[in-house]
């Protein structure tokens, strides 16, 4: 082996053993970056001798990468309905505070029972008004949560919208870097953790695939097909709508003009913040609101007023419960959007009002001037008929509408603790799966961060070996150049 060709076998190793520490210094700077994969170096052996650094490779795992992507779609979209979920059971409360409606009802069942033993009794009179009240109060704070957490949604909806905007923004600036860069040839690895990174943040908003093609092109698709980005984003576009009454319907999100629903029936939407969120707006809290409209309803019907004179002519008039703007009351089986937002006990009753107690009694809340509306019509104070026609009507099977999701008949009390126990099992069931694609997410994190990310320890050792390549590298040109001396001094 010539002098010369030792020479650049020399020169080449320290050049490339210089190229790989370099990445190596990177990769220990970008440690603590969870986005971070680790880079590496090949050194490659050239013909005739002498080595060269190849191009840097970074470590990929697609389908670690992949899964991740899918548990962040799922987690996105579970918490997005448990936190609606929680926010309606604290309105509620547990057990122990007996604010539910089927709790409340239960406590006015028992103020009549005691009232009808003591038709005249004042103060048990009083409790029933204020039972009453307390039951209209709480549905209409439990309406008034729904509504919250729909509008809440919506607004939810529509930030995360513009956030899929700013990041497909973003990853088109990101790509185009990266395939410029691939076609030149330069170092794109950096580049590219931060287009997975904007991958991850994209998938917890909604459920994403995405391909590879030529020069590093990537194109990224919605779950069910949908084109989110190819060579450029597409336009996601949502409508936000600043007040959602009981019984309208939420406006969709929209790519290049297709809507996005998590009830849509292609499935373009199967995970994703968003999908949890449409699912939380237009499903999951309108059939609380239904729910809670039917035990409205019933309310008024079954304290409702009929006309007892010997021959009835006058239609039924709310009693006890009545609603804004009432002129009657309202039809069987069928869902009033909103009344129990509108739900209140009649003023007749309420002393603080003019009302008189004695209407619980005798009959006439609707219209203590109309005499066919009385059921006491001789004055007894023991009479206790009507308190005991009430009792039985909240014993009694009534008919529900089928659309708010629960039986169609049963008594008002049991149907308020199915609609209870309804909304615990969805809580729960969503909790569990929740907790579970929690752990699920940080399992896929670590394992994706295992095979692809940096190790500090592993990096510092590589530093090591190189350190002693370079070393050797430079001792092997000291010797060469002290045999080149030698040579020309030999030659003087």
């Amino acid at each position: 082996m010539s002098l010369s060709l030792s020479f650049d076998i020399g020169r080449s190793s320290l050049s490339t053993s210089a190229d790989r520490t370099s990445v190596v210094t990177r990769n220990v700077a970008r440690a603590d970056d969870p986005d971070a994969t680790r880079k590496s170096v090949a050194a490659v052996t050239l013909y005739g001798g002498g080595v060269q650094a190849g191009g840097a490779q970074r470590a990929t795992d697609s389908v670690l990468f992949d899964g991740l992507l899918s548990s962040n779609s799922r987690l996105g979209a579970q918490a997005a309905v448990k936190a609606g979920l929680d926010q309606y059971s604290t309105a509620i409360g547990d057990a122990s505070q007996e604010r539910s409606p089927a709790a409340l009802l239960g406590k006015l069942q028992n103020s009549l029972q005691a009232l009808s033993v003591a038709p005249h009794d004042t103060a048990s009179a009083e409790a029933v008004v204020n039972a009453g009240l307390d039951l209209a109060n709480q549905l209409n704070v439990l309406s008034s949560t729904i509504s919250d957490i729909r509008q809440t949604a919506d607004a939810d909806i529509s930030r995360s919208v513009l956030s899929m905007n700013t990041l497909l923004a973003e990853f088109d600036e990101v790509n185009t870097s990266i395939v410029i860069g691939t076609h030149s040839g330069d170092d794109v690895t950096d580049q590219m953790d931060r287009r997975d990174a904007i991958l991850k943040e994209l998938s917890g908003e909604v459920e994403i695939r995405s391909i590879v093609r030529e020069n590093n092109d990537m194109v990224v698709f919605a779950s069910g097909g949908l084109t989110l980005f190819e060579r450029s984003p597409r336009s996601v576009g949502f409508e936000s709508t600043p007040i959602l009454p009981a019984g309208s319907t939420g406006s969709s999100m929209f790519v290049d003009g297709i809507a996005l629903d998590a009830a849509d029936a292609s499935g373009n939407v199967e995970g994703g913040r968003i999908a949890g969120l449409l699912y939380l707006r237009d499903t999951v809290a309108p059939a609380l609101q239904k729910q809670l409209d039917e035990v409205a309803r019933n309310l008024v019907q079954v304290f409702a007023e009929s006309d007892q004179s010997a021959v009835p002519t006058l239609a039924d008039q709310p009693g006890l419960f009545t609603f804004a703007g009432a002129t009657g009351v309202p039809p069987a089986n069928t869902i009033v959007d909103g009344l129990a937002s509108q739900i209140q006990v009649n003023p007749n009753v309420i002393p603080s009002q003019g009302g008189d107690l004695g209407l619980l009694r005798d009959g006439g809340i609707s219209d203590p001037l109309n005499a066919a509306y009385s059921y006491n019509l001789a004055g007894h104070t023991g009479f206790n008929g009507r308190i005991n026609e009430l009792i039985g009507g909240l014993n009694s099977a009534v008919g529900f509408d089928p659309a708010a999701g629960l039986g169609e008949t049963g008594d008002l009390v049991s149907y308020a603790a199915d609609s209870e126990a309804w909304l615990q099992e969805l809580r729960s069931n969503t909790t569990r799966v929740y907790e579970y694609e929690a752990v699920f997410s940080e399992r896929a994190v670590e394992a994706l961060s295992s095979a692809t990310g940096i190790n500090i320890d592993e990096e510092m050792i590589e530093l090591l070996d190189l350190e002693r390549s370079y070393q050797a590298s430079s001792r092997l040109l000291q010797v060469l150049d002290d045999m080149f001396n030698s040579l020309f001094a030999a030659t003087r």
